[in-house]
């Protein structure tokens, strides 16, 4: 059974969910105050039923890295990731200059129920130079809250729309030369007391063969620093994401930094045209415990999409 959820709403900056006494996420919609780290909402700190966190803020190797965000590296010329620009030939740059925003505009839905919180977001992508150049909107729900199971789940859409007068081409540092950096889309940064973790994926996938595969869902078992304890995340595409514009691989590091990005453009640039919009929708389960695959697709099997 699902337990009950407290939200509270810190208007103008964040949106906070606790459950059992455990401060479960923050969605941080007001924007960072360094622009060179590209400003866009994010969430952390991400936290199991125990109180575990499972997510970083600003680590010391990638300080662009906030939790869980919805980013793009390369975006017709523009980096909406934050931090350095890889550059065809020169690899990384440091190119403030190319370093764009994403700007909260809004709610249009905030539904707060006893067991789920609802938020329909509106915001824009905004290049360096000021100019508009999408329309987003994110749907983010907080479900199935269960002690018996050690868990709860995130669910993350967006729909996004070009509003710019040219058609926006979407990148990775990989369609850019660089090899298997295939990094875009919703991105984890796991603490740093993760690396090492161990990385699955359904059938006999798993470690470092993730790296730039396709599969439904990729999951992430870390071991906590201090106490005698792991803890799993669960990635997993949503069954209209086989359908999407473009069609996703996985990017995820363990041994260096405990990282998972959901690529949408990994080997692949793809373009949307003026006017035109797409969608992905997602899941992240954050879970106590040592899940195996087994265990992962017996609750992806029961709490379907």
């Amino acid at each position: 059974m699902s337990a009950p959820i407290t939200v509270t709403h810190r208007h103008g900056e964040r949106v906070t969910v606790e459950a059992a006494g455990v401060e479960l996420l923050s969605y941080v919609y007001k924007p960072d105050a360094a622009a060179y780290e590209s400003r866009k909402p994010y969430t952390h700190p991400l936290r199991t039923l125990a109180g575990r966190q499972v997510s970083a803020y600003r680590p010391s190797d990638h300080r662009w890295h906030k939790g869980l965000q919805m980013t793009s590296s390369h975006l017709s010329g523009q980096n909406f990731w934050g931090g350095w620009t890889y550059v065809p030939g020169d690899r990384y740059q440091d190119l403030p200059g190319l370093v764009g925003s994403m700007r909260h505009d809004g709610f249009e839905e905030f539904a707060v129920e006893d067991e789920s919180l609802t938020l329909g977001e509106k915001l824009t992508w905004v290049e360096n130079g000021g100019a508009e150049w999408a329309r987003e909107r994110r749907d983010l729900v907080v479900h199935s809250v269960a002690p018996d199971e050690g868990s709860w789940a995130l669910d993350w859409a967006i729909t996004l729309t070009n509003i710019h007068d040219a058609p926006l081409e979407f990148g990775s540092p990989t369609t850019a030369g660089r090899e298997m950096a295939g990094y875009t889309g919703l991105h984890w940064r796991g603490p740093r007391e993760f690396s090492g973790g161990e990385v699955l994926g359904p059938g006999e996938l798993g470690g470092e063969k993730m790296m730039g595969r396709q599969a439904p869902w990729l999951a992430f078992v870390g071991e906590h620093d201090e106490v005698d304890a792991k803890s799993t995340l669960v990635f997993a595409h949503a069954p209209e994401n086989d359908h999407a514009i473009h069609e996703s691989h996985w990017f995820v590091r363990s041994h260096d930094i405990p990282t998972v990005a959901i690529s949408w453009a990994f080997f692949d640039e793809f373009t949307v045209a003026p006017g035109e919009s797409f969608h992905y929708r997602y899941r992240v389960v954050v879970a106590d415990g040592d899940w195996d695959r087994d265990r992962v697709g017996h609750y992806l099997k029961t709490h379907e999409f």
